[in-house]
């Protein structure tokens, strides 16, 4: 199966946000195919930026075919569709929505630029053994799926051939340096106005293994284990999900990633968690199209950020204070 062709318009609808801004290029593809489109002025109705990072589906020829089971990996790879709940959601309540069109395939933007698994990419002239004198590779490098992915179970080596070290660097240069320069400044634009941010970096996954027992879980909330997010927002979170009847956990499997790490800055006023969906929540059988819970998700979901700016609003520093002051005791932590 092809992966399915991305339209990077902005959404439809009565309370569609009112400006989308593209920026970035995604190598290789054929025309002018921005890396991401920012959706809504930095005028949003909450202090509230949903992005999501990892369900661009602009895929070039050139990288489809160099992949060795382009369907296959493809679409293990996206968090497929979670673009579709994030637009309902800013339908229906007017946050800012940051889109990513550049595919996983291609380069993960919730992995450091440094996590380079240096063996896929060809020697430089010099080199006596690949990789040397690049640096150790990091965990995230070493487990397959590092800032370029390299390997998945069941398919083993995803790519035909090695990269070029330019073909990484305009990948870096091009997608992901433009696409976190564009996140850090909405959520600066947002504090600015509401004297406090909330990121909801929105993911999708594999359905969880259940222990014997016990339910699993549908829905997994990362705040790198407190360190990225107010414990007033994250309890909000949890409530709200309860409520809905949908079964919550915290950190694991997923506790966040580089986008958290880079863009959270709690005692500064930003706030940011990742959230994780079972893509059975909203997909078919297969996990390759929507399904009829598209809608409760996108309701549930457009509730959830209703709530979660009603709790960071309470963290909102008071106008003019200085940069790192210690005048919001509450929105540290």
């Amino acid at each position: 199966m092809s992966p399915v062709p991305h339209s990077p318009d902005s959404p439809s609808g009565p309370d569609a946000p009112s400006l989308a801004l593209s920026g970035g290029n995604v190598p290789g593809h054929a025309g002018r195919q921005p890396a991401y489109t920012l959706h809504g002025g930095g005028a949003g109705e909450m202090p509230i930026l949903l992005a999501v990072p990892h369900a661009g589906r602009a895929y070039p020829e050139a990288l489809l075919g160099d992949l060795r089971e382009a369907g296959q990996a493809s679409v293990r790879l996206e968090d497929r569709f979670v673009d579709i709940l994030a637009r309902g959601v800013a339908e229906a309540t007017g946050v800012d929505l940051l889109l990513a069109h550049a595919p996983r395939a291609m380069i993960d933007l919730n992995r450091a630029p440094e996590d380079v698994d240096w063996g896929m990419v060809e020697r430089m002239p010099g080199e006596r053994v690949a990789g040397a004198s690049r640096g150790v590779l990091s965990p995230r490098a070493r487990s397959g799926l590092g800032l370029i992915p390299r390997r998945l179970p069941g398919i083993g080596e995803l790519w035909r051939r090695s990269l070029r070290r330019e073909e990484v660097e305009a990948r870096i240069a091009q997608v992901h340096a433009p696409y976190h320069a564009a996140l850090a400044q909405r959520l600066a634009e947002i504090r600015a106005r509401w004297g406090v941010a909330l990121l909801v970096d929105l993911h999708s996954m594999p359905p969880l293994q259940a222990r014997p027992g016990q339910t699993s879980a549908e829905i997994v909330i990362g705040d790198r284990f407190g360190a990225s997010c107010h414990g007033a927002v994250i309890a909000a979170t949890f409530a709200h999900f309860a409520r809905c009847g949908r079964a919550a956990a915290h950190n694991r499997p997923y506790a966040g990633g580089y986008v958290l790490d880079r863009h959270a800055a709690p005692r500064r006023g930003i706030h940011a968690l990742q959230v994780e969906i079972d893509r059975t929540c909203y997909l078919d059988a297969q996990m390759r199209t929507p399904s009829a819970g598209v809608d409760v998700l996108v309701e549930q979901l457009a509730g959830l950020v209703r709530v979660q700016a009603a709790a960071v609003m309470e963290l909102a520093r008071p106008r003019g204070a200085e940069e790192g002051g210690e005048d919001w005791p509450l929105a540290a932590q």
